[in-house]
């Protein structure tokens, strides 16, 4: 029983001490942009430094240290699965349901299944499995396979990145889309770290570290970002019941929809042993990642259903992620 009692505690304060880093910058953002300290202009500013400066640089350093077989394995095919169907679903749902255009259903898409999984699952992950291996699969998985995906959609449904027009459509065609992987930021860096690994390059210090402390900038950034647009009131129909409906829709989705998936496909179907099925659980039912948010405001798309869909999302999750912890046995 003592045994039992200490991973329970040991899985709370995991989780406390992975959502505290969400709520306290966050907050930090809130109140600076109450206090107008950094201008009007900061929330636009800071979001664009985190697309285009802190996050490839982040990327590159992560998938540049990755083994080129990272993917292998049944574990990260019902992760895979789960994410194509949230993903799927949420993107009908927003662009059916709730009138959305394509760009605008890219965004319920990626809020639907793409998890926090580096300030929120890595901390979880090596608290209640004892390590983070698996989680380091589904962030690659995410940057590589997923971001190219969802920055496709934007790139195709919107006049371009960060234009300030919201829904403008684009001529484009066949050109623009083949050129986009070196126009875009993200998909770039993360291209270039697949190419210095799988080349087996291991570059300078004198530019890795660099790269590492700019990329470190990110997330926090991103929170401090989502916590000034927080200050600004729903948005995009946030506080009506149709937009409440929407955020509700979205989070079902995430927090519910994305994790039962992952359990009957890593469980039934894959029969995969305990461990395994609980980290891909607790990976499946992580809360939706700030990307969401950053992306939707540079390319000119109404942030306020990301950034609700954060934030409700997270608050669930905090239920969610115990009770699948608890359920599977970790811990």
């Amino acid at each position: 029983m003592p045994n039992g009692r200490t991973g329970i505690m040991a899985g709370m304060h995991a989780l406390l001490s992975g959502f505290a880093p969400i709520w306290v910058l966050t907050g930090i953002g809130y109140a600076v942009g109450h206090g107008g300290l950094l201008g009007e202009q900061a929330e636009a500013v800071l979001g664009r430094f985190v697309f285009h400066v802190a996050m490839p640089a982040a990327l590159f350093t992560l998938v540049s240290k990755a083994s080129p077989d990272v993917f292998g394995g049944p574990a990260m095919v019902a992760f895979a699965a789960s994410t194509a169907v949230a993903a799927g679903l949420g993107f009908v749902l927003v662009r059916r349901v709730f009138g959305r255009d394509r760009a605008g259903a890219a965004i319920g898409a990626m809020a639907s299944g793409h998890v926090n999984s580096a300030n929120l699952g890595i901390p979880v992950a090596v608290q209640v499995l004892g390590d983070a291996s698996f989680v380091a699969q589904v962030i690659l998985f995410q940057v590589l396979v997923l971001s190219p995906v969802i920055l496709t959609l934007l790139d195709s449904g919107t006049r371009g990145g960060g234009d300030g027009e919201p829904g403008a459509r684009r001529g484009g065609g066949v050109r623009r889309m083949l050129t986009m992987p070196v126009r875009n930021p993200i998909i770039l860096a993360s291209m270039l770290g697949v190419a210095v690994s799988a080349a087996g390059l291991r570059p300078p210090a004198a530019l890795t570290h660099p790269c590492e402390v700019l990329g470190a900038a990110a997330v926090p950034t991103a929170l401090i970002t989502l916590g000034l647009s927080l200050h600004r009131g729903p948005g995009g129909g946030g506080g009506s019941r149709r937009g409440r409906a929407e955020t509700a829709a979205v989070v079902a989705v995430k927090t519910l929809g994305q994790p039962l998936v992952a359990l009957l496909v890593a469980g039934p179907l894959l029969g995969l042993s305990d461990g395994r099925l609980l980290a891909v659980v607790l990976c499946a039912a992580l809360p939706t990642a700030q990307n969401s948010f950053i992306y939707a405001r540079e390319y000119g798309l109404d942030a306020g259903p990301a950034r609700d869909a954060i934030v409700a999302s997270t608050l669930v999750s905090m239920v969610t992620l115990s009770a699948a912890a608890w359920a599977l046995g970790g811990g």
